[in-house]
């Protein structure tokens, strides 16, 4: 069986890595030609933090105007930005910290504090920044997946996945008795180009599965991502992509 167009299987996650950042790259000089800023949604997790890397380092960072990119995140757990588990935390570190990006450009998640507020408070911040529009229309959004499907944090069962009016939910996971700050489905699937970055032997069944299998974002939330008016991509290494 032939793959989909829109699967791209690469040798390992290194290659993985680049491939998402020469899109990055490209993709954030168009935009910022044709409106004059890049809005990037980013993924957490640990898939991404080389990404992060290869765009803070020489190869990467003289390809993108940075003073034009603004960076928001798919999802966040409810700590504080110091802690390990803050994805703001891994970014920062692994490409914010080395970047020429102004400050009032990156648009972090709290998750400290009340949850639903701070769902509430980057919903008003999406909402200033894509002004007068019915969903947000970022330029890119970077996802991963889990090795139960679920991706950002839109998980198994949970309340978000019914989701259809919020752009930003506080989403109670049960399986880590904590809640989670994710974007809504409909709110990732507004924007012009999603890319998905799957690797490791441990997530092939279950991407062969979302891919290949029935229908059911309720139980495999990464079939909710399909764009309403943009385009998916998966970029997999050849281990994840060993059932498809």
């Amino acid at each position: 069986m032939e793959l989909p167009g829109n699967i791209v299987v690469l040798e390992d996650p290194e290659d993985v890595a680049h491939a998402a950042a020469d899109r990055f790259a490209d993709l954030a000089a168009a935009a910022i030609t044709a409106h004059g800023r890049f809005g990037i949604a980013l993924a957490g997790g640990s898939t991404p933090q080389r990404t992060y890397e290869l765009l803070s380092s020489e190869d990467y960072r003289n390809r993108v105007v940075w003073s034009r990119v603004h960076v928001f995140f798919g999802d966040e757990r409810c700590v504080p930005p110091e802690d390990l588990e803050s994805n703001y935390r891994m970014a920062n570190r692994a490409m914010f910290s080395r970047l020429p990006i102004p400050a009032q450009n990156i648009h972090r998640m709290i998750g400290e504090g009340d949850p639903a507020a701070s769902a509430r408070l980057y919903e008003d911040e999406l909402q200033s920044f894509f002004e007068g529009v019915s969903w947000p229309r970022f330029d890119l959004v970077f996802l991963g997946m889990g090795d139960d499907g679920h991706t950002a944090s839109l998980f198994p069962g949970t309340i978000a996945l019914k989701e259809e009016r919020a752009w930003v939910v506080a989403n109670w996971v049960e399986k880590f008795k904590t809640f989670r700050i994710t974007l809504s489905a409909p709110a990732i699937n507004h924007a012009a180009h999603i890319l998905f970055l799957v690797t490791g032997e441990s997530k092939a069944r279950r991407l062969a599965e979302v891919m290949r299998g029935p229908r059911d974002p309720a139980r495999l939330p990464s079939q909710a991502i399909r764009p309403v008016d943009g385009s998916l991509e998966w970029l997999v290494d050849k281990a994840a992509a060993t059932y498809l």
